[in-house]
């Protein structure tokens, strides 16, 4: 893994600005508080080293109480740059999960700079709920998702509410919330 405060430092800014900030995840403010998200820079460069981190971040979580690491962040600054290139690898991402058994225990979230929703078009303000400065691989305990959705009002509604939040974004503040998707 490479020297990576200052991703890090980007992807935690990101993170309580835009997922904490906006409320995109209504499950996200107690672990960043808490210290209980592992941030891991990948240094990958091939389909076949990420999926070995990624089984080695499993492993990780593995071995790792929840109340220490509820989630893993593995961040992506040289590899999987082209969002289409990304979404393949979500397959063999799953595909992973699947061999390795841990299906049902843990899932695999996406952020990417260029995500975009399927039906939608690059530029359209819902694509910005995944957008993130790095391409991201987001590893959950299903345990812990499922106990957050349980203690949740309405979670059916958190999409469509994080569409309209991030719609509702002016030209000014997407351009503080997002910078990356703006420079040159």
């Amino acid at each position: 893994m490479t020297d990576s405060d200052p991703i890090i430092a980007q992807v935690e800014q990101w993170l309580k600005d835009v997922v904490v900030g906006l409320n995109l995840c209504p499950f996200a403010r107690k672990p960043l508080r808490a210290g209980q998200i592992r941030f891991v820079v990948s240094d990958a460069t091939s389909d076949e080293v990420l999926l070995e981190e990624l089984q080695d971040e499993f492993q990780v979580l593995d071995r790792t109480r929840p109340e220490e690491v509820e989630t893993t962040l593995l961040i992506l600054p040289t590899h999987l740059r082209d969002f289409h290139d990304y979404n393949f690898f979500l397959g063999e991402a799953e595909r992973l999960l699947q061999r390795e058994g841990y299906e049902g225990t843990y899932q695999v979230a996406s952020f990417h700079p260029h995500y975009q929703f399927a039906g939608t078009q690059p530029d359209d303000a819902e694509n910005l709920t995944n957008r993130a400065p790095y391409p991201i691989l987001h590893l959950l305990r299903e345990e812990g998702l499922e106990r957050g959705l349980r203690n949740y009002p309405d979670p059916e509604s958190i999409p469509h509410n994080n569409i309209l939040r991030v719609e509702a974004l002016t030209e000014k503040e997407k351009r503080a919330l997002f910078p990356y998707l703006f420079s040159p």
